[in-house]
């Protein structure tokens, strides 16, 4: 769990504070615009991937015992119930969660395989998800990660997530996360 902790504390130390960052609930997290025979829908919210305490929202399920001997952590995996709300701050509002799988996939680079659904509670997005499936460069202070699939009104969505750490703890390994999405759909 330390080198899981000092890696995701080297990840923060390049990383940029999210400029985009909203400071409360009243911004809308999330616009949809038809535009000819597809709609664009475009949502900004904050993954909050809790490691620590007494109900953390991402535990690690499974790793080889090579994996204490790698720098990148490689074949750890963990199981993530991560809630996702409109503001960085973990009380602002709750407009769902995401939920799946990240693993470390990289032998050489510290890359982690991301096979996650965002499923949302909140409006007229309340049923509908999104399935996230990428690599995500987690050193880097962007990653742009694929969209290949969705339900309701994400349903044949195909899209990409622009994610962002906004705060990092080293001590713990509690990260949150900013995401800008934009998926494409059709009427």
């Amino acid at each position: 769990m330390a080198r899981l902790v000092i890696l995701i504390f080297l990840i923060t130390t390049s990383i940029m504070p999210w400029t985009q960052a909203q400071s409360n609930d009243q911004v809308t997290w999330a616009n949809r615009v038809e535009s000819g025979k597809e709609v664009i829908t475009t949502l900004q919210f904050y993954f909050h991937d809790i490691l620590s305490g007494r109900n953390p929202s991402a535990i690690r399920i499974a790793q080889p015992s090579q994996t204490n001997n790698s720098p990148t952590l490689f074949g750890m995996l963990m199981m993530i119930d991560d809630p996702l709300t409109v503001g960085p701050d973990p009380s602002s509002k709750i407009i769902g969660r995401a939920r799946g799988m990240y693993g470390s996939a990289g032998q050489t680079d510290f890359g982690l395989i991301m096979v996650l659904n965002y499923g949302f509670t909140d409006e007229i997005y309340d049923g509908s998800s999104f399935s996230l499936l990428s690599i995500n460069p987690a050193l880097q202070p962007v990653r742009e990660m694929s969209i290949v699939g969705g339900t309701g009104l994400f349903r044949l969505a195909r899209g990409y997530a622009i994610a962002q750490t906004y705060k990092f703890d080293a001590t713990t390994g509690d990260a949150i996360v900013g995401y800008n999405v934009t998926i494409v759909t059709y009427i």
